[in-house]
């Protein structure tokens, strides 16, 4: 009898695994497809922790740091001056239109224009530069 007084919260537990375990799978694809978006950033940047800067700066350590600030790479005097502490929002508007975003920074990047790969590029940096 105790069985039957209970059937509402294994529904409810179903129905809150169905909604999870896709999200955590498209989750899993837009990792992956920020990985491969990365892999035009690789070409400048690292985002091994500790790893000196190369053509363009050190990612690691990204969300939550001043613009500008690490010490072992040049920045333009823009960037230096941006004010702009990086963030899902802040790095989105760069990365959409670096030129436009930061007037004067050197990074030689036309921006990204697709929403998708955007945020999917993003997603992978908040979990790859840590």
């Amino acid at each position: 009898m105790n069985e039957l007084r209970h059937p509402i919260p294994a529904i409810m537990l179903a129905a809150l695994l169905l909604t999870i375990v896709p999200a955590a799978a498209s989750y899993a694809a837009n990792l992956a497809a920020g990985q491969q978006m990365f892999a035009r950033c690789r070409i400048c940047h690292t985002l091994a922790a500790g790893a000196p800067s190369a053509v363009g700066p050190n990612l690691h350590g990204l969300f939550g740091r001043k613009a500008g600030s690490l010490n072992d790479f040049d920045y333009s005097p823009a960037m230096k001056a941006s004010g702009v502490t990086w963030d899902d929002d802040t790095l989105a508007k760069y990365l959409r239109d670096p030129k436009g975003f930061i007037p004067g920074n050197r990074m030689a990047f036309p921006g990204i224009e697709d929403k998708k790969e955007l945020a999917d590029l993003i997603a992978y940096l908040r979990q790859a530069a840590k």
